[in-house]
This record gives C-alpha cells, sequence and structure tokens, in this order.
C-alpha cells in the first residue's frame, strides 16, 4: 500500500488561516479519496507560514472493482426504450436479466467498474481540493483562474512505496505538480526534491524549517521561559499570542529584549496589550512586584550576532510604541485629578449607544437606577451601587481605551484607584463586564456583580423593546453572551431573582415574557451541556417560579438525578398512568375529578395503602419543596412506588360501582398532583 505526501507551497499563509487550513485540506482530500473508493491507515496535516502539508499512510493502489445494479424498463416496454437503457448502461441485451417486479417484469442489468489506479484518483480528487477551496479571504493572480490566499508557487505530490515514489500527474493552471520542495526563504532558499514524507521532513529541518506548528509553539515557549527562568523573571502566559506567533516563523529564535525605564512605570495591562497587539511580543514579568520589565520577540532567523541588531532594532520600535501609550496614561491622569471619573465620563453623553436608544450616558443612567434595585436583594448598599455604575463605563472616553478598546474596564479600575475611590469600586469598573465567555471566571465580589447584572440586563431589554432580537446566527450586539453571562451569575453564585420583575422594572416596553422565553432557551443549551436533557428542563420551567433560573435548574437536578433510579422511573411511569386515565375519563364524563377522595370508600387494604401512604408523603414533600430541598422531595415522592405500583396492578379503576370509580378518579388527580409538584412529568420523555 503506498503512502501519499502533498504539499501545498505558497506565499505566507496569515497565522490565523493556517490550523483550519489544514483541516480543510486533510478533509477534502481524504473525503475525496474515501467517495473514490480509495481508503488509507492513517493521515497527518501540517502548516508552516509558506506551506500545507498533509500525509497519508497506508493508501489503496487502486480502488476496487465495484458493481452496480441499474432498473431498466419492462420487458415488453417498446424496442426504443429497451435500446435506450441498454446504451445508458453500456451492456448488450443479452446481458439483461429479467426479475419480477410489482408492475410485471422489468430488466435489470448488472454494471461493473473496474478499478482506477490510485494516481488518477488523487490528481482529480487533489485538483478539486485546490480549486475549490474554502479560504475565508482569497486571491487570484498573473493570469490564471485560480483563487488561493496568497501567490501558490509549487504542489508536490508524490505516491511512495518500497519501488520509491511516483509524481502524481496533475496541473492546475500554471502549476505542475512535482517533487520539489524549498526550506526557509533567507537560511536555505534553494530548492530541493524529495522521495516520501520521512525524506522530506528530514530535509526541511536540515534547511531551517519546523514543520509541526505545535512543535515550533513548544520550542518558543521552552527556550522564553528557560531564558527568562535564568533572570528570576516569568514570562506571561498567553496561548494565543503564542499560536500566532508560531504561525509567523519556519524556523523559530527567541530573543529577550528589555523595555526602556522611562516606561516601566506603565499599568502592566498596558505594556502587555501594546506588545502584544502592536509587535507580537510576549510580556517578561518580575513575580517580586508584577511589573512588566522585559520583552520576548521570536525571529524568523538565525543571526549571526545572536540577536544584537534584530533587539536594537524592535527596542527602537517599542519605545515609539510605548511613549504613545506613556503620553495616553499621563493625559488621562491629568484629567482624572481635574475631574474625576465621573467628569471623564461626561463625554459620553455625546456617545450614542444606539439611535434609538440614546446616549450612553443615559444608559449608565439606566443601569445605576437598575443597579440601586438590584443591590438590596444581594446585600449591597444602594449608594454604593449607583456610585459604581455611574463610573463603571467612564474610561470609554479616556485616551488609552480609545486606543486599546480591549483595556476597557481595567484602565477604570485604575483611575479609580487614582481618585482613592472605595476598593470594591475600582474592581467593579472592571469586573462588571464578566463573564465575558463560557470559560471566564464570574466575579467574586458582590458589587460587580450587581452592576453587571444591571449592565447586561439594561442591555437585553433595551433591544428587546426595540425589536432587535437574535435571529439564527446573526446577533450583531452580543445578546446571547449576555444572556448566558446572566445565567452563569444566577447558578454560580446560588441567585434567587425573578426575572419577569426586573425585565419590567427595566424597562416596561420590553416583552417580558417572550425575553424569559429566550433565556429558557439559553439554560436548555448551558444544562444540557452538564448533562441535563431539554424535556427534563422543559419539565421544570411549568407554572409558577419560571423566572427563578436557579430554582428550576436545582428542580431538573434531583429530577434528572431521581430519574436514574428504578424508583423514579416508575413513579414517573405512575403519573402517567394516573394522567391518561383521568384525563380520558374526564373527556368522556365532562367533568373535572380533583375534589374529595375518601378514604372510607376505599374497598381493600391495596387501596387504603394508597391514602396512608399519600397522608404521609404530602406534607414531606411540601416542606422539602418550600425549603427547595428538591433532592429529597424527589426521594419522597419516589417512595410511594410500591404502593402505586399495587394500586394500579390490582385494582380496577373504572369500576362498575359509580361511587367507587369516582372516588378512585378523585384519588388518581390526588397522586397526579402530588407527584406533578416538583416538575410536569409529562413532559419527560422517559
Amino acid at each position: 500500500m503506498p503512502d501519499l505526501l502533498i504539499e501545498l507551497f505558497s506565499e505566507e499563509i496569515p497565522a490565523r488561516m493556517q490550523k483550519r487550513a489544514a483541516q480543510d485540506l486533510k478533509k477534502l482530500v481524504t473525503d475525496g479519496l474515501v467517495e473514490a473508493g480509495l481508503t488509507y491507515s492513517a493521515a497527518g496535516v501540517f502548516s508552516t507560514p509558506r506551506r500545507l502539508t498533509l500525509s497519508i499512510e497506508g493508501l489503496l493502489a487502486q480502488s476496487p472493482p465495484q458493481k452496480e445494479e441499474r432498473k431498466g424498463p419492462k420487458t415488453d416496454a417498446p424496442q426504443a426504450a429497451i435500446d435506450g437503457f441498454l446504451r445508458a448502461a453500456g451492456v448488450n441485451i443479452d446481458e439483461l436479466e429479467p426479475r419480477d417486479d410489482k408492475k410485471g417484469q422489468v430488466y435489470f442489468a448488472v454494471v461493473s467498474k473496474p478499478g482506477r489506479p490510485a494516481a488518477a484518483i488523487v490528481a482529480e480528487v487533489l485538483e478539486g481540493a485546490i480549486r475549490t477551496f474554502p479560504w475565508p479571504k482569497s486571491m487570484r493572480w498573473g493570469a490564471g483562474i485560480l483563487r488561493w490566499v496568497r501567490p501558490l508557487h509549487r504542489i508536490l505530490c508524490l505516491l511512495c512505496d518500497e519501488g520509491g515514489s511516483e509524481i502524481v500527474p496533475l496541473s492546475v493552471d500554471h502549476i505542475t505538480a512535482s517533487n520539489i520542495t524549498e526550506g526557509h526563504r533567507f537560511l536555505a532558499p534553494t530548492p530541493f526534491s524529495v522521495k516520501g514524507f520521512d525524506d522530506y521532513s528530514q530535509k526541511l529541518a536540515r534547511a531551517f524549517v519546523v514543520l509541526d506548528p505545535e512543535t515550533r509553539a513548544q520550542s518558543i515557549w521552552h527556550d522564553a521561559t528557560t531564558q527568562a527562568f535564568a533572570l528570576g523573571l516569568e514570562v506571561v502566559e498567553d496561548a494565543g499570542l503564542l499560536a500566532e506567533v508560531a504561525g509567523l516563523v519556519e524556523w523559530p529564535v527567541v530573543l529577550m529584549g528589555e523595555i526602556g525605564i522611562d516606561f516601566l512605570a506603565l499599568p502592566a495591562e498596558v505594556l502587555q496589550t501594546s506588545m502584544r497587539e502592536h509587535q507580537k511580543f510576549f510580556s517578561v514579568k518580575n513575580p517580586k512586584t508584577g511589573r512588566i520589565e522585559r520583552f520576548i520577540t521570536v525571529a524568523n532567523n538565525a543571526p549571526q550576532d545572536g540577536g544584537t541588531l534584530i533587539l536594537k532594532g524592535n527596542q527602537k520600535v517599542l519605545s515609539a510604541r510605548l511613549s504613545d501609550a506613556k503620553f495616553f496614561w499621563e493625559n488621562d491622569l491629568r484629567r482624572i485629578q481635574a475631574n474625576g471619573l465621573e467628569g471623564m465620563g461626561a463625554g459620553l453623553s455625546a456617545v450614542t449607544f444606539h439611535n434609538k436608544l440614546g446616549s450612553q450616558a443615559e444608559r449608565v443612567a439606566r443601569i445605576a437606577t437598575l443597579a440601586a434595585h438590584l443591590a438590596p436583594m444581594m446585600y449591597v448598599d444602594p449608594e454604593r451601587a449607583i456610585l459604581a455604575a455611574k463610573v463603571a463605563k467612564a474610561d470609554l472616553q479616556s485616551a488609552m481605551v480609545g486606543e486599546f478598546p480591549e483595556l476597557q474596564g481595567t484602565m477604570g479600575s485604575y483611575y479609580a484607584r487614582v481618585q482613592n475611590l472605595p476598593p470594591e469600586v475600582a474592581q467593579c469598573c472592571k469586573d462588571h463586564y464578566a463573564p465575558l465567555g463560557p470559560q471566564d471566571a464570574v466575579p467574586d465580589d458582590a458589587l460587580a456583580l450587581v452592576v453587571g447584572l444591571a449592565d447586561k440586563i439594561d442591555t437585553l431589554t433595551s433591544f428587546w423593546a426595540i425589536g432587535e432580537k437574535p435571529t439564527g446566527s446573526k446577533d450583531p450586539f452580543a445578546l446571547r453572551r449576555a444572556t448566558l453571562g446572566i445565567i452563569r451569575i444566577i447558578l454560580t453564585k446560588d441567585l434567587h431573582l425573578n426575572l419577569r420583575g426586573l425585565f419590567t422594572h427595566a424597562n416596561t416596553l420590553a416583552n417580558a415574557d417572550d425575553l424569559l422565553s429566550f433565556f429558557h432557551d439559553r439554560l436548555k443549551v448551558y444544562l444540557r451541556d452538564q448533562g441535563i436533557r431539554h424535556d427534563i428542563i422543559d419539565a421544570c420551567l411549568v407554572g409558577v417560579g419560571n423566572d427563578d433560573l436557579l430554582q428550576v435548574t436545582r428542580r431538573a437536578q434531583a429530577l434528572a438525578a431521581g430519574l436514574q433510579t428504578d424508583d423514579g422511573e416508575n413513579l414517573r411511569q405512575a403519573f402517567l398512568r394516573a394522567n391518561n386515565i383521568l384525563a380520558q375519563a374526564e373527556a368522556k364524563d365532562g367533568v373535572e375529578y380533583s375534589y374529595g377522595a375518601d378514604p372510607k370508600f376505599a374497598e381493600n387494604d391495596i387501596e387504603r395503602a394508597v391514602f396512608t401512604a399519600l397522608d404521609h408523603a404530602e406534607p414531606l414533600i411540601a416542606k422539602a419543596i418550600h425549603s427547595q430541598d428538591f433532592i429529597s422531595s424527589m426521594a419522597y415522592m419516589a417512595a410511594l412506588r410500591e404502593p402505586l405500583d399495587a394500586f394500579f396492578t390490582g385494582l380496577q379503576i373504572n369500576s362498575d360501582n359509580a361511587i367507587i370509580r369516582r372516588n378512585r378518579l378523585n384519588l388518581l388527580h390526588r397522586i397526579r398532583s402530588t407527584c406533578g409538584q416538583l416538575a410536569d412529568l409529562s413532559k419527560v420523555v422517559g
């Protein structure tokens, strides 16, 4: 079985596109090969700034022969129809087989297709993959029609086995497949031939190319942390930057430089953001002070002077960048000292939040009002909540956030400390945005939670009020993220909040029930990831209190756990049986059987045992549900299993005695009501 090696060699591919492109290449080619009948044992993909590489092991040498049955016309059909079928199937009349069909005898043809050599199939599949490659952005160059992310220079395509390797005959526009590739652009630019993947990877390594992006990332991190450790420093972890830098170089060389003393007093986040965004530098901090003191840069070269010239140039550019940051910082500090953080935020009145929702200043006022309303629910001083809400967005008017929008909140916390505002107010400026995503931590401080909830609720109710709801995959105002943030805050911090009332208080024009339904949908998605089925959540969303998401979640968790036991599942079956019999009887009789089940009409011990069990369980269930001990309430309900099983097995509900029948139907209502206190079990699929 041969192995297949493919390399698509081009100008530099943007780092952010490389990982996805490698996976796309693998999927397009392997899916195409398998569809054509060529199976394989393993496949691996690699990427560097200038190449996408696919290695496939154990490929079939040719596709297996195939037989295909084709149904033709009736045996008594006109000769013209039969002749047309013969031409289409490529067979003779004596190769047709008459078979019985529900409409009479028809002709069948068995068409055999011989296997095809792997090279021919690979050529077709690879050309199709190249021409339809799903780049986010692509370009056309020269006289050809091929589009690629950057000009494509070479296609390497080899089939290799014990007897050697062969070039797959393939041409795409002006590019003909070969066994030639190139090494590092500067350190080894001379093209060379390869015989297979092992030869390819070894020669690339000698030509200063590390093929595997994960290996490049590990090498960068190892060298960076080693250099920092030697000076008693630490590299600030940044997985995104590490992946990006690994996609910018083929031969990573790690160099450490110093930050000018004039900039060391800048906030660590300012230094880190400026160096990451503008220069792709890693920050190196002093663990004793938390101060950023040095930087790590990664060169795509092996400098003769040990990197002195590269570092000199980088430090010059960095100084210019940090001079701007220092100017912004000092300018903002002067404004804070002159007018305070609220004074800085006054300019938000001239900043439009949304053309239908007014300015950012009006939004801040709404958040402050809602925060004051929320504060007592979370044992926070309403005046402190109003103060925090009024300054939380002020840094949006700062020069620093104007330059680095990702520092919103972070800079506000620094400016609040400069103004000597209470520490929790300063922390709130930063933390009220959280959680920004599923991996972001929920704030611990109650003040940040109050302002953060007010911010998110105002956003949701405001956009609901003007009809700007998410549709399909479109969510331009990140309303799903805001909803998930509220859900995570509620569940992480065990908050009992009546959301319907909060929505109405925040904006009377918003449809609170519709917004609550949106929350329920997001809650289902969130809890599904924790192993709770949609039908169980639906069962717990019925009735009063469904806007208390913590209570709904605890009910769902208790129900999910209970239904995993035999007693719990049998309880569900008993509920459904009682519900079905009762519904049929009420529909037939035109009355509601919901009053006066009386033990004096019980005919035997089985029936009396149900009354006794319900008399014992009902107060326990009610007490547990009142105290929101839903696990215990489920256990008390499940304990009804034996008497209910005996009741349904040993008695006829629809007795010939009208009094007995009515009493048993009323008892069914009592069973249904008791078992349905936790959730509507009719919605549980089982």
